[in-house]
């Protein structure tokens, strides 16, 4: 591996070469991955990827004036100090705000990179070469604003904004709030059950840990079984897994917890009053996430836990 300082200026060209290459095919992968759900940002980024052909065109035709036919093969993996690129693009799911500032992240890299090189350059051709490599990064920063006035729209942005929100609702809070109605809700008859029946607050928590665990357990893997999210467009069926399992284990854990108090009747209010505030978290996210009405939710959610929490509370003290 070489340094940096030891190229010679066909190297240095040559490398430069290289990297508008491979930034250029960068953006068209990020391109070509989000049209389907983000064609504005998509059109950015097919603009950047031809902005890099241009400039790769013409370092290429300096290089032939200056060298010839025959260009050296060399890349940033080979210069010792190099920036690297994060390969974002090889992600499944490509995250639109990760994209874009991966994006940004690249064209200052290499702009900073350039001009720190140029200044610690003795060469005064090489010094030179390494100025201008700078002045076209710091150009391809205004070329990303541009494009993006260009095609990011105050619509444009609000579709792909809306879109956002959708993906975050299917992968993430419909299996999370799957989990959590599940956990808040089907472990209130195991856990008030044991408490009146042993009226033991150990023995009422050792029942609740084992419920939620259990339950979180079992929801995960049905919920990661049940769609790889090929179709649907749901996402990784291990982040939803992961998502729905730890909401119905919190959910559980919620009111199991405060058996951990050694008073009964003091563990017993306080598990209560974790229900409620179970509840109403539940009716919030359904309000805020999956446009239910508040109202409507909190009176569907507290019903339905109600009722659970006194058939617990029925079969414990029969």
């Amino acid at each position: 591996m070489k340094r940096f300082e030891d190229l010679t200026e066909a190297e240095t060209l040559a490398l430069a070469i290289a990297n508008e290459e491979e930034d250029s095919r960068i953006y068209a992968t990020f391109a070509m991955r989000l049209r389907g759900d983000y064609p504005a940002t998509a059109a950015v980024f097919d603009g950047m990827a031809e902005e890099e052909n241009e400039h790769r065109r013409s370092l290429l035709a300096l290089y032939e004036r200056k060298f010839g036919q025959e260009l050296p093969l060399i890349t940033r993996q080979d210069v010792r100090g190099f920036l690297r690129r994060n390969p974002v693009w090889l992600a499944e799911e490509l995250r639109i705000d990760v994209v874009r500032r991966q994006a940004s992240i690249m064209e200052l890299e290499a702009g900073q990179f350039y001009a720190r090189a140029a200044e610690r350059a003795r060469d005064t051709d090489v010094r030179r070469l390494l100025g201008d490599l700078a002045l076209i990064e710091q150009k391809h920063e205004a070329v990303a604003e541009r494009l993006a006035e260009t095609h990011l729209t105050e619509a444009a942005r609000t579709g792909e904004d809306e879109t956002k929100r959708r993906l975050l609702v299917l992968q993430v809070v419909q299996p999370a709030l799957a989990g959590l109605i599940d956990g808040s809700v089907s472990t209130l008859a195991p856990i008030f059950a044991a408490a009146f029946a042993t009226g033991n607050t150990h023995e009422t928590f050792l029942v609740g840990l084992a419920a939620s665990v259990g339950a979180g357990i079992s929801m995960g893997l049905t919920e990661a079984m049940s769609d790889d999210g090929a179709i649907t467009g749901r996402g990784r069926p291990w982040i939803r897994g992961l998502a729905c399992g730890l909401a119905t284990a919190v959910g559980g854990l919620g009111h199991a917890l405060p058996y951990l108090i050694p008073d009964f009747w003091t563990a017993t209010a306080v598990a209560a009053v974790v229900v409620v505030v179970e509840l109403l978290a539940i009716a919030w996210i359904r309000w805020r996430y999956m446009e239910t009405p508040f109202g409507s939710a909190l009176v569907q959610i507290v019903l339905g836990g109600l009722l659970v929490l006194l058939a617990g509370i029925f079969i414990g003290s029969g």
